[in-house]
């Protein structure tokens, strides 16, 4: 199998050693990260300037692409300049959940829309802050349950959150509500700070992607590139 492996979090991610390793044995890993964090840069491409892309080696024997954009960037990369094919293009394990609108925000999630735009079959991946350090240890159980399910021959874009602790098992899920408020603070010298304060309820729906990961479990959702409803739509033509 040919994997990209990519990431928001940049090249100096502590876990994107750990999980390069974890990768290998899936197949042949392929590695273009961005150059510096580029969270909350959903999918966004960079048009007007030059991009600097450098391999640069973590540790002996584990060379990556460090590109200077987006993730979404990153995966262009992969396929245009550096000329590859996957069969699976792996995003993160992303430092913070992406979980209900957020996920419109996400760089973590937007690299495997982009893959799924360049045509290739991806995975998202994240985990709270606080489980960060052991994330890799819960990939097995991933795998094992896109393995029972068929997963990627049914869809081929998942985004996959993980509960800080041990999972008490797995749900596939929908996106839910907002987790933070949106605010600017005043700095002076026509300077702005977008700042957000945790505001997410927890009502124990485990159909909600922020719910049932909040509760413990693996969260499973299938993303779409499609931004049409094509309800409305299908209704829409009937009056023409």
């Amino acid at each position: 199998m040919r994997i990209l492996l990519t990431n928001d979090d940049g090249v100096g991610a502590a876990q994107l050693v750990p999980l390069i390793k974890w990768c290998k044995k899936l197949g042949d890993i392929t590695v273009v990260v961005p150059k510096y964090e580029q969270s909350g840069k959903s999918q966004s491409i960079e048009l007007h300037q030059s991009i600097e892309a450098k391999e640069v080696e973590l540790e002996p024997g584990i060379k990556v692409w460090a590109v200077d954009s987006s993730p979404a960037d990153c995966v262009r990369f992969a396929k245009i300049m550096l000329g590859k094919e996957f069969d699976l293009v792996i995003s993160g394990v992303n430092r913070g959940l992406n979980v209900g609108v957020d996920v419109m925000y996400s760089g973590t999630a937007s690299a495997i829309l982009e893959a799924g735009v360049l045509g290739f079959p991806g995975i998202a991946l994240s985990i709270a802050p606080a489980g960060y350090e052991n994330c890799i240890e819960k990939l097995d159980e991933v795998l094992e349950i896109f393995k029972k399910h068929d997963l990627m021959n049914k869809h081929s874009l998942y985004n996959v959150n993980l509960p800080n602790e041990e999972p008490k098992g797995y749900r596939f899920t929908r996106s839910g509500g907002p987790h933070f408020t949106v605010d600017f603070r005043p700095e002076g010298n026509d300077m702005y700070f977008p700042f957000g304060d945790y505001i997410y309820q927890n009502q124990h729906n485990l159909d909600i992607d922020g719910d049932a990961v909040e509760d413990g479990y693996i969260s499973i959702s299938p993303m779409t590139l499609q931004r049409v409803d094509m309800g409305v739509l299908e209704e829409l033509k009937k009056d023409i």
